[in-house]
């Protein structure tokens, strides 16, 4: 018997995808959390003016972008006959299935904006928000993979795995500056 439950097929011909899974959830969440990661760390730079209103805005900015590319790119791989309206909810449904990598930038944002209101260093706000976000990382990937069907010990490991991309950015944060 698998480890992890196969998704049911949908049947053919039906007019749309078939709905995302948590295993979806889990990509986006770690997309989104390793993109804020690598943004809030490139954009911590010593020396120059800390701006964490301006990081904030790119953080955002960057994931909706990432987003619509990645729905975008999903929408054409899977092309499909039908009316042109057809086609555009399709497309709708796609764009809209990335919110999880949206979402997930959100503490990274909301994290810079504190340090905008309170006055924190950047030094302490990369530290901390790539912490958090290893910490994240964790979470997104042992939670959903419990929810798509693996053991408790598996979906640990799993969540350690997803933490390890967030501790290579540590390192490399580290290492590049």
């Amino acid at each position: 018997m698998n480890e992890q439950q196969q998704p049911q097929a949908s049947p053919v011909g039906t007019p749309f995808p078939p709905p995302r899974r948590g295993a979806d959830w889990m990509f986006g969440g770690v997309y989104g959390t390793v993109l804020a990661s690598g943004l809030l760390a490139a954009l911590d730079r010593k020396g120059g003016d800390y701006t964490p209103y301006y990081d904030a805005s790119w953080v955002l900015v960057t994931a909706a972008t990432a987003g619509l590319a990645h729905g975008y790119s999903h929408h054409m791989t899977t092309h499909q006959q039908g009316s042109v309206g057809h086609r555009w909810r399709v497309l709708a449904r796609a764009l809209w299935h990335e919110w999880p990598m949206i979402a997930a930038t959100l503490p990274t944002v909301l994290l810079l904006v504190l340090a905008g209101l309170t006055g924190w260093e950047s030094y302490g706000v990369t530290a901390v928000g790539l912490g958090l976000n290893a910490a994240l990382l964790f979470a997104w990937g042992a939670i959903v993979a419990v929810r798509v069907g693996y053991r408790l010990t598996s979906a640990l490991f799993i969540g350690l795995a997803d933490a390890a991309i967030g501790l290579a950015i540590i390192v490399a944060n580290a290492l590049i500056k």
